[in-house]
């Protein structure tokens, strides 16, 4: 089995990396953007023109992005070929391969093998271990992972998962993830306090009452039913919560029957991109509830200073829960315990103090975090061959210039 130390390998003082993913998200614009101007390497990008799996949106680059087209073909079930991802293991263009680490994508396995063997860089970009690995399937992710030479993280539960299995912390990266941070702060600010009262009388009968706020595909794995049942038990005891939720999903029809049936005034706006009326419904919420799991919704939803609750068990979530800070950016219940979400969402919404400082808070962690700021300067030091540093943004001119 190969191993994961690189030591006879050098970065060049400008490195040339390809970045091959399935398909670039529309999510992935910013950060994107920001490797293509690197003043440190040479970025150039390969993937599909569509999501193979979904019918996520894809990115859309300016001419400063070198991307090319690189197809891919689904085999069976999650299991995926990518066209011309060998050549580049082969071509003399590039000194290292930045790969989505998916371990069903067998033109993966083989790239990197061939790349590890003409010499070149091998990084995985991937969520990792989002628990530990167990049974088949753990001990396929580990061999999968043993290819890379070094990896980018979304996350530190991720890195402590690796690190537990003797990995080399210096060789994990955690890069974090990110949205259109800049121009959803620039929304953020445009979004008055009598547009926040004027969409809440449009949507609710009474708007004085706080809203719990979700966006997502509305699907079982979402557990958006928890969030109308804790609603439910807080109005038996007097607290009265208005439910906003965008999305669309094979869900709705029973979501909006419940919601019905519970007597709470949910408002189902049905699947939205527009990115200014988002802006305003996140504005005109008082926390986030992914019973669920929570990914970008939560740094979505704290761009707009929005805090968010959601369940405790880290090996069932996403690695973008780590944004929460329990009573400073959100708060966690007890996994499918609708009792005790009601509890947090009830505690949540009783202080009556703080609501500006938790704002602030949310969206500092944001900034400094989960941007493509911070994003674009982890992967630039992974690429440069420094040693992991969780701490680097202390120390970087871009993080202390944050807030300024």
């Amino acid at each position: 089995m190969m191993t994961s130390s690189h030591s006879s390998i050098k970065s060049p003082a400008r490195p040339r990396v390809a970045v091959v993913y399935h398909f670039f998200a529309h999510y992935r614009e910013p950060i994107v953007e920001r490797l293509a101007r690197s003043e440190v390497a040479d970025f150039v990008f390969f993937g599909d023109d569509h999501d193979y799996e979904s019918s996520i949106k894809a990115a859309t680059f300016s001419k400063e992005v070198k991307f090319r087209f690189c197809p891919t073909k689904k085999i069976f079930r999650s299991v995926m070929w990518q066209s011309g991802v060998l050549r580049l293991s082969f071509s003399n263009q590039f000194d290292q391969i930045i790969f989505l680490g998916n371990p069903f994508w067998l033109a993966t396995w083989v790239a990197a093998i061939v790349a590890r063997l003409m010499g070149k860089r091998v990084l995985f970009w991937s969520h990792g271990f989002l628990s530990p690995p167990s049974g088949a399937k753990g001990m396929l992710r580990r061999i999968f992972f043993c290819l890379a030479h070094t990896h980018l993280f979304y996350g530190r539960w991720a890195k402590q998962h690796a690190i537990s299995l003797g990995w080399d912390p210096k060789k994990l990266h955690v890069v974090a993830n990110s949205l259109h941070f800049e121009s959803q702060s620039s929304q953020r600010r445009k979004v008055t306090a009598e547009e926040v009262a004027e969409l809440r009388k449009s949507l609710f009968r009474d708007p004085s009452l706080p809203v719990a706020f979700c966006s997502c595909r509305l699907q079982p794995s979402k557990r958006l039913d928890l969030l109308i049942s804790a609603l439910a038990l807080l109005r038996t005891d007097g607290v009265a919560v208005n439910a906003l939720i965008v999305g669309d999903g094979p869900c709705r029809g029973d979501l909006e029957k419940l919601a019905r049936d519970c007597s709470i005034d949910a408002h189902f706006t049905g699947a939205c991109y527009d990115d200014a009326l988002l802006a305003r419904y996140i504005s005109a919420s008082d926390i986030t509830v992914s019973p669920g799991f929570v990914g970008l919704t939560a740094i979505h939803s704290m761009t707009f200073g929005v805090p968010v609750i959601s369940h405790s068990t880290m090996g069932k979530q996403a690695p973008e829960v780590e944004a929460i800070i329990p009573g400073i950016t959100g708060n966690f219940f007890t996994l499918g315990d609708v009792a005790d979400l009601a509890r947090v969402i009830g505690l949540w919404l009783s202080r009556n103090k703080g609501r500006a400082e938790t704002s602030a808070a949310c969206i500092a962690i944001v900034e400094r975090f989960w941007s493509p700021t911070f994003q674009q300067e982890a992967i630039e030091r992974a690429v440069m061959g420094y040693p992991a540093d969780d701490l680097f943004f202390l120390r970087s001119k871009n993080m202390r210039s944050l807030g300024e």
